[in-house]
């Protein structure tokens, strides 16, 4: 049964989020919205934020006191490739960090409509060969992002994958955005359900993203690339989010690849959950699941 913190997190969500306005109000409005929304998080205790340049790419180390692993988690935080940045997902990415005792790089790739694909993903690339060429063992690195940056953790690997370069440890997703074109149904039958998200939205960020020939590109919509070679994956989604399909139809694909996947399914939950720490019970369970596959990885 869903908490009762859950209850309330839904209906604040039903009235913060006009998810019809976001259909036309401007790409600078909703950053701000966004930035408004995540600054209620509170920053862990225990943990420190340092920023670095990675080969031109800024990004910024989080660090946990009690950092036991020599490994890297590779984060890309959500946004609908059009907002979002390391400082609105510094909680999150703060809770995984203290989870898995393994330091976080957190990415503050280009965003749309200013840099469109494949900026991001140019990113993201850069900052992974950047943490090899520091000595970083490619087999300790975890590459994981929530939303967009979920769909981007994908698309990184499958550009990795086919430049050849030394695959790292997994990839971790929260609530992946994993095709542009929103076709699962879950888009249509829950989208009363999803206080959060809707399918127009999403199409909108996905043209801003990038182009309509693009959409279903591998690169854009991991959904409808081929997987095969891909390291291990883990995934938590809800059953009570727009992109719920995406997730489901996405591990029928990795699993007939031959990709080992893990898929947790939470009951009620809202999109990217995880971030609503530690107001939400649930949030902790799941940041605990984390901490405990990504400290498996990165030993």
């Amino acid at each position: 049964m869903a908490s009762i913190q859950n209850v309330f997190i839904r209906l604040f969500l039903k009235v913060v989020v006009k998810k019809k306005k976001m259909e036309v109000v401007s790409i600078r409005s909703i950053r701000k919205s966004l930035d408004k929304l995540t600054s209620l998080s509170r920053l862990p205790k225990g943990v420190k934020y340092e920023e670095i340049n990675c080969d031109g790419v800024s990004a910024e180390w989080t660090i946990p006191d009690n950092l036991q692993n020599k490994g890297v988690v590779i984060y890309l935080h959500g946004g609908g490739y059009v907002s979002g940045s390391i400082k609105t997902h510094q909680a999150l990415v703060g809770a995984i960090a203290r989870a898995s005792k393994t330091k976080c790089l957190s990415v503050e790739y280009g965003l749309a409509p200013e840099n469109p694909f494949p900026v991001g993903l140019d990113n993201a690339v850069t900052v992974y060969n950047w943490l090899l060429k520091q000595g970083y063992d490619n087999k300790k690195i975890v590459i994981a992002g929530d939303s967009a940056g979920g769909g981007l953790t994908v698309a990184t690997l499958l550009k990795l994958r086919d430049e050849k370069a030394p695959q790292p440890a997994a990839g971790v997703c929260l609530s992946p955005w994993l095709d542009l074109e929103c076709t699962g149904n879950s888009a249509t039958t829950l989208a009363d359900k999803d206080p959060m998200v809707t399918a127009p939205v999403l199409k909108r960020f996905g043209l801003l993203y990038t182009t309509r020939q693009n959409l279903r590109h591998p690169y854009t919509s991991p959904l409808y690339a081929d997987l095969t070679g891909l390291p291990p994956l883990f995934i938590q989604v809800s059953d009570s989010e727009v992109l719920y399909d995406d997730t489901t139809r996405f591990e029928q694909k990795a699993k007939a690849a031959g990709v080992t996947i893990e898929v947790e399914v939470w009951k009620k939950m809202v999109h990217v959950w995880q971030a609503y720490i530690p107001m939400l019970p649930e949030a902790l369970k799941a940041i605990k699941k984390l901490g405990v596959y990504i400290d498996g990885k990165t030993k």
